[in-house]
């Protein structure tokens, strides 16, 4: 197989992620819970890592993979803050 159509294949699962992406997005905006919308905002910064990373392979540019990991820790740290302001709250998770 040739390096053109490894890039082709990485491009095209991240379109299809991207297509993921857009019904998670539905999910975060419909809820019907509190736990469902924290939940898909969750899945959605975990599934734009994933965009992230097959864009860095997909296009030979080694930089997306420093982007994608810090937008996995602000991800990370997004998760705790929500969860601990919904706790306060009184609510469970």
């Amino acid at each position: 197989m040739s390096g053109e159509f490894v890039g082709t294949i990485f491009l095209t699962s991240a379109a299809l992620f991207v297509v993921l992406a857009i019904a998670i997005f539905y999910r975060a905006i419909v809820g019907p819970t509190t736990q469902d919308r924290l939940l898909a905002v969750n899945v959605l910064g975990t599934n734009t890592v994933v965009i992230l990373a097959l864009l860095a392979v997909g296009l030979d540019q080694q930089w997306f993979l420093d982007i994608a990991l810090i937008y996995a820790l602000l991800n990370f740290l997004m998760a705790i803050a929500i969860s601990k302001f919904t706790v306060e709250r009184g609510g469970v998770l």
